[in-house]
């Protein structure tokens, strides 16, 4: 029987113990064990329920008002303290706490029933598809996992150099299926009706309400420019650089770059007996050199039959402020897809891979360094469209010769990456940069209709409309790329958010970090600025903070095309910093 250490405690999943909301949604997704995974569906259903029963509790509702009505009160509490009464105000009020009894009771219902679409549409958004093995033909058939007489493809395989595997991967992973579409149908449904019942015009209106963007306009305004990119290929061979970026040096790299950026660095632990889920599954220690340890990073870097192929950041257990002045420490998981590594050679990375490395430790580390005094705002739980500029920043890092010259070497030879290769690397980004932003707005506006007026359209009329204007490659028939769109769930008329943290992204890296990628000071103001505060802080506050100046609207939409610029190096030369 297989137990994991929450809060101090080893803990049986399936013997008497029902987990956290964070427990479980991680266990629900990623654990090998069926039993262990049904276990933890059923704690969120049953946390889900019990959340959005006190979201439309009068009378715990009246207290909190009480409060933030006492001026003299308010007046006393701390800046976090405050935030985050508003906040549960604003969580009472988005959930309908406004209306009788009878519509309360209407809106939890439907907040009950979304927890099940959400959790039916994503496991089935991974799940992988089936064809017989004497479909394909028989020399790409080692790509797949195989299943008696049937392959199974649970992803695209877009970085294989042969085009039949991803044509073959594409066509199949894609291909519809009935029973999602019909789950994807009624969660969308779900959801504008659960908008207009507590007085939104749409779903997207009700969802924006208190993050950066604000309003759909804003998005609308981020996407504004989307039919005017294009790109130009230059093309890279990843297995070139392989080589030198062994998942051992990339560590080895992110170790360095924590270490001269914030004083933090990484020690290995030996997990208990029946601490962690998988065997190979790796514990960081995360240690400030003068504040000690800060907490705990489990790493899930490897592939298994059954997880799911995404990358992902998990919080196990959340920091806080203790009553007796500790500091709970916090638990992530960084859970990749990754090699395993061969007999004669270590897991090597492609440098998509790389960056994706880069990109997840980016959030471990906002969960790390964050130093707030609740759990309900700790590190990533913020404003979603904040919530990836930490990740984000560090794909600039994860490219900039400066910081790769310290640890991609040749397995074998120990030879450095050569910096016309880094170089390379970083022209293919800037030429086709233009191709990803373009996608990313499509992704974004096609999330932004689905979650706007209904229409009286099939999804995938939807989804081949909005790609035949804002995405520069044709629509493929026979495809439902939407029923792998798992963002659906979390980010459900957020997924812009990448667009707005990419331009915050992009605003700290050149005014902040380019000139000096290592540069300590900045660092720290990194981290005092941004990293620290979580969700207990306005998020455009935090961006002010850091670019020490307020951005506008105009400021991101520049951010984004600047992006485009092969000359963008020499914007902000003359800024601070």
């Amino acid at each position: 029987m297989c137990y994991l250490k929450c809060d101090g405690l080893q803990v049986n999943l399936l013997e008497n113990f029902v987990p956290t909301g964070a427990e479980a949604d991680f266990i629900k997704v990623a654990h090998p064990d069926p039993a262990f995974r049904e276990a933890a569906e059923k704690a969120c259903l049953k946390i889900g329920t019990m959340v959005e029963k006190l979201n439309t509790n009068v009378d715990l509702c009246k207290c909190l008002k009480d409060l933030l009505d006492n001026k003299e009160v308010m007046a006393a509490l701390d800046p976090e303290t405050r935030r985050v009464a508003e906040l549960f105000m604003f969580d009472f009020e988005i959930s309908g706490i406004h209306l009788d009894e009878k519509k309360r009771r209407k809106a939890v219902n439907l907040h009950v029933k979304l927890l099940d679409l959400n959790n039916e549409f994503l496991v089935g958004s991974h799940l992988p598809n089936k064809i017989e093995k004497r479909a394909l033909p028989e020399h790409i058939r080692h790509h797949f996992s195989l299943d008696g007489n049937y392959i199974q493809i649970g992803g695209l395989h877009a970085e294989s150099s042969d085009e039949l595997v991803r044509e073959a991967a594409y066509k199949i992973f894609l291909y519809p299926n009935q029973n999602l579409m019909k789950c994807l149908d009624e969660l969308l449904s779900c959801r504008d009706k659960l908008a207009k019942l507590v007085g939104y015009e749409s779903f997207a209106h009700r969802a924006l309400k208190g993050t950066m963007a604000k309003t759909p306009g804003e998005v609308t305004i981020l996407a504004s420019f989307a039919t005017t990119l294009c790109c130009f290929m230059y093309n890279i061979e990843p297995s070139l650089y392989s080589p030198y970026l062994s998942l051992g040096s990339c560590m080895e790299g992110l170790n360095s770059l924590f270490s001269q950026l914030l004083g933090v660095s990484f020690q290995t632990e030996q997990p208990k007996i029946g601490e962690v889920w998988s065997e190979d599954v790796r514990k960081l220690a995360v240690v400030h050199e003068t504040e000690g340890l800060l907490g705990y990073i489990y790493c899930d870097f490897f592939q298994r039959l059954g997880k799911p192929h995404q990358d992902c950041h998990f919080t196990i257990r959340g920091g806080r402020r203790m009553q007796n002045g500790e500091y709970q420490l916090p638990v992530v998981v960084l859970m990749l897809n990754l090699p395993h590594p061969g007999q004669s050679a270590p897991t090597l990375l492609t440098p998509g891979m790389m960056e994706n490395l880069f990109h997840e430790m980016g959030h471990a580390m906002h969960s790390m360094l964050g130093r707030t005094r609740y759990q309900h705002v700790t590190g990533t739980r913020c404003s979603t469209d904040f919530a990836e500029v930490p990740s984000i920043l560090m794909e600039y890092f994860a490219t900039d010769y400066r910081v790769v010259n310290q640890f991609a070497r040749h397995y074998q030879t120990g030879q450095p990456l050569p910096e016309n290769m880094v170089t390379r690397l970083c022209e293919s980004k800037k030429v086709c940069g233009a191709a990803d932003t373009q996608l990313q707005i499509f992704y974004a506006v096609l999330d932004q209709v689905y979650h706007g007026k209904p229409q009286n359209r099939s999804t995938t009329e939807i989804l081949k409309k909005m790609q035949e204007k804002f995405y520069g490659l044709p629509y493929v028939p026979n495809t439902a790329w939407q029923l792998r769109f798992s963002h659906l769930v979390g980010y459900g008329a957020k997924y812009y958010s990448y667009l707005m943290s990419r331009a915050v992204a992009s605003m700290v890296w050149r005014q902040c970090f380019f000139r000096n990628p290592l540069d300590r000071e900045m660092g720290e103001r990194y981290r005092r600025e941004m990293l620290a505060h979580g969700g207990g802080k306005e998020p455009m506050l935090m961006v002010q903070g850091m670019l020490q100046k307020q951005p506008t609207i105009e400021d991101f939409v520049d951010a984004l095309v600047s992006e485009l610029n092969p000359d963008f190096e020499t914007f902000f030369m003359d800024s601070e910093g």
